[in-house]
Order: structure tokens, then C-alpha cells, then sequence
């Protein structure tokens, strides 16, 4: 049984979004190869994700949203917490990376490559970034509904996640 874990984080919805699209893609990709039963998917909530599931899973996929140029507090907070419990205990293991944005995405997807080369991860593709384009204040802090053709995109990344840990260890 592979095991990825999905950690996300979101206050306005769409990280939230993206990282269960990426969840159904997985599984979609699981049963596509056939073996639906040889994967588990988990979506935690990066508060609520911790070392033992770090150490307990075989493959990574992190999303988050870009705050003020940079990761959201609670995802920085999640690696904060169990970076130093992992270190030199998951090096190899393959993650992508799904950022949601208004504008960039781009400071964000780098804290997330860099936390990972020190957990000497594996990226199976580039950080994908939405941009919702969210600007003043009112639409930065208002709910958001990701697109369709974005979160098929997020589906996307989770699939290759899941169809390359299930073909490839």
C-alpha cells in the first residue's frame, strides 16, 4: 500500500479546492492503473498534519496559498513544526507543490522547493500556480471559486503523483 499524504492550507477556499481536486486526480490515476487498492490518499489540514504522517507516507503533495509574497502562516508553520522531525528520515520520497495566488505565486513555490531540498524530497513536476487574480483588499479576503479548467489542472498534478509512486515506488 503506497500512502500520499496531501497537507493543505486555505482561507479563502481555493488552496482548499485545488488540494482535493488533486486528491480526486489521485485516485482517478489509482484506478486507471488498476490498482485502486494499493493507494491511500490523505488530506490534512496543515494545523492538523504532523511528523508521524510525514514519516508514514511515501510521497508529498503541498498546497498552499501565496500570502504577502511568501507562504500562508499556517503552511510555514506545518514545516516549521516538522521539519526537523523528518529531516534525514523521507530524503528520495517524490512532492509537487499546487500554489493558489493573486497575483505571482512565485515566492511562495520557491519557500516550498527550498524547504524540500533540505528534506532532500524528489519534485515530479514545477509548483503549479493559480493565479485567481484577487488585487484590492475586498477580493483578496473574499471566498474564491476556482475554475474548472484550473483544478482539472490540479487533478492533473495529483494523478502524476499517484501514477508515478504506483509505477515506480
Amino acid at each position: 500500500m503506497k500512502r500520499l499524504l496531501i497537507v493543505w492550507h486555505s482561507r479563502t477556499g481555493a488552496a482548499r479546492q485545488m488540494a482535493e481536486a488533486a486528491a480526486r486526480g489521485a485516485i482517478a490515476a489509482a484506478a486507471l492503473l488498476e490498482q485502486p487498492d494499493d493507494l491511500t490518499v490523505t488530506l490534512r489540514r496543515a494545523a492538523d498534519a504532523g511528523v508521524d504522517e510525514m514519516l508514514g507516507s511515501d510521497a508529498f503533495l503541498f498546497c498552499a496559498p501565496e500570502n504577502l509574497a511568501s507562504l500562508s502562516g499556517e503552511m510555514k508553520e506545518f514545516f516549521d513544526r516538522c521539519y526537523y522531525g523528518a529531516l534525514d528520515r523521507i530524503p528520495g520520497r517524490p512532492y509537487a507543490c499546487l500554489i493558489s495566488a493573486g497575483s505571482d505565486g512565485a515566492g511562495a513555490a520557491r519557500q516550498v522547493e527550498r524547504i524540500c531540498i533540505g528534506w532532500r524530497l524528489r519534485a515530479v513536476m514545477p509548483p503549479l500556480i493559480v493565479n485567481l487574480g484577487a488585487q484590492t483588499p475586498g477580493q483578496i479576503a473574499a471566498p474564491k471559486i476556482v475554475a474548472a479548467d484550473e483544478l482539472a489542472r490540479c487533478e492533473e498534478a495529483g494523478g502524476l503523483l499517484a501514477g508515478l509512486l504506483l509505477t515506480t515506488g
